[in-house]
């Protein structure tokens, strides 16, 4: 079998057509879903980008491995310590070693590793192409690798090719000749001037206001480099219809070039004889929670990516899959389907069988995780035929975040309308969740730390260390006081000279 995984960062599946979208963002990525499976509820359990990648190649949570944020201890990897044998457990555990395991060649074209120093990220490759870029790379400098990789190998058997697009996440940087297809089109009817000024008036880490993080002295120099990303805030719809173009537009352009794999695959014959899987590292909040172009939160905008899958011989009908799933549990499935074995210890669990049969089988609830931007987890789940995702926050980021959230994903796709306090029984029963996934990773973890516990002792996430002294000053400066003062009295530590982050960095 031929397996080809194409791998766009940041690619929101509600902003792509085979997900119902209104724009035409993904024409090649939509005519593989129309001959394969459309997952609609697959959600990665540790956000963002590293940790998300090492979960899905680990095939175990977060809290397993201790990839949870990304910088700090929890950036890597727990110590395996006096038990570690002549390897360690990625080269013999991976999802990539596993497939070579079951005979497969397997090649990655991805700066992935590099970008996050994920080194063991590499364990199980055979072939590692390496464009350049550190993940600020384009579409246009991946393609030719992958298409002379193709050149070379494509009627070979028993390949795995990872491809790594990384065009919809900020900087929006699609060529200014690829012009804007969306220029004429309206935006979401969700996108209105009440929900802007609302946001505008909020605060936090790439919020309407700090539209590209914390301000520092040196953004507009950076920011003036990226022609469709250069405003400071969203003070205005048109400056709003302007940044949700440009991520589209990067959707659009990441697509155009999953085409010419595409095309690549009928030159060579195999088009059918060639598993296809696309899917996302994480979503993109894009005003949800009042963040915009990012990802720093457990919620269902960050948290659930699309998965779109044609096997030829196992997919015969195209068709929609309801399931709750976990990122990791196509991990596993791919193993299965591939004839390789499951590794040991590995949190996800194959449905190899029922997608053969073309049922749904999924789980009754999944947990997400943020510790990069905010130390979060969340539970989604169903209640009287309701989608619900219940939110328990550790460190806001910064951002407006209760200690606990609940939103109706049915009624409020969005996450408006906080429902914790309306409905504590269903509160009750997320936490619930909570408590029986905490328990079930303790019990089967090789740590004795849970690793977002690291990320709260060492001053915090990692993106927000050390940021809250001159950020209060901007709200200050800004006529938002209010909000200097909520986050003074939520972090008072980090005001002190005892916060760690002032302790490492003296002198």
């Amino acid at each position: 079998m031929r397996i080809l995984l194409i791998d766009i960062d940041t690619l929101r599946p509600d902003h792509m057509g085979c997900y119902g979208y209104h724009r035409n963002t993904s024409p090649n990525i939509d005519s593989i879903a129309a001959r394969g499976v459309c997952f609609n509820n697959t959600y990665i359990t540790d956000a963002p980008c590293l940790p998300s990648r090492s979960a899905l190649w680990s095939g175990r949570t977060g809290f397993h491995t201790g990839v949870v944020g990304h910088g700090g201890t929890a950036a890597d990897p727990h110590v395996e310590g006096n038990f570690r044998g002549f390897r360690d457990r990625y080269s013999e555990s991976s999802l990539t070693s596993a497939l070579r395991k079951a005979g497969y060649y397997t090649t990655t074209v991805s700066t992935f590793g590099e970008r996050h120093a994920a080194w063991w990220w590499y364990a199980g490759w055979n072939e590692v192409i390496n464009c350049g870029g550190g993940g600020v790379e384009i579409a246009d400098d991946v393609t030719p690798h992958a298409l002379s990789w193709l050149d070379e190998h494509a009627e070979e058997d028993n390949w795995f090719l990872h491809v790594n697009y990384w065009d919809p996440h900020t900087p929006y940087r699609t060529p200014e000749g690829f012009g804007n297809p969306f220029e004429d089109e309206p935006l979401d009817p969700w996108y209105t001037e009440e929900l802007r000024k609302r946001c505008f008036d909020g605060f936090g880490p790439h919020s309407a206001q700090e539209l590209h993080n914390y301000p520092t002295p040196d953004m507009f120099t950076w920011i003036n480099k990226y022609p469709r990303i250069n405003m400071p805030s969203l003070s205005s719809m048109a400056e709003v219809k302007r940044w949700i173009d440009g991520y589209d537009v990067g959707i659009r352009y990441a697509d155009m070039h999953v085409g010419y794999l595409l095309d690549k695959l009928h030159e060579k014959g195999i088009v059918d004889d060639v598993a296809i899987i696309v899917t996302s590292d994480h979503g993109e909040n894009q005003g949800e929670l009042n963040v915009w172009g990012d990802h720093q939160s457990a919620d269902d905008i960050t948290c659930r990516v699309p998965l779109i899958v044609s096997w030829p011989g196992v997919v015969d009908e195209p068709r929609v899959d309801k399931a709750l799933h976990q990122h990791f549990d196509w991990a596993a499935t791919v193993l299965e389907l591939a004839g390789g074995s499951v590794p040991e210890k590995w949190d996800g669990c194959s449905f190899a069988k029922e997608m053969k049969e073309q049922q749904e089988a999924g789980r009754d609830y999944v947990v997400t995780s943020q510790a990069a931007w905010a130390c979060q987890r969340g539970v989604r789940f169903d209640h009287d035929g309701k989608a619900y995702i219940c939110l328990r926050t550790y460190h806001d980021g910064h951002k407006d975040f209760d200690d606990v959230m609940l939103y109706c994903l049915t009624d409020d796709p969005h996450e408006e309308h906080n429902l914790a306090k309306e409905k504590p029984a269903l509160v009750q029963q997320a936490m619930a969740y909570l408590a029986d996934w905490h328990h079930e990773q303790m019990v089967t973890a090789d740590s004795d730390v849970d690793p977002m516990v690291t990320v709260l002792c060492e001053g915090g996430p990692y993106h927000t260390r050390g940021m809250l002294k001159n950020y209060i000053k901007v709200l200050e400066d800004t006529g938002r006081a209010e909000h200097a003062e909520t986050l003074k009295k939520r972090h008072p530590d980090e005001l002190s000279e005892d916060y760690p982050y002032y302790q490492n960095h003296k002198g």
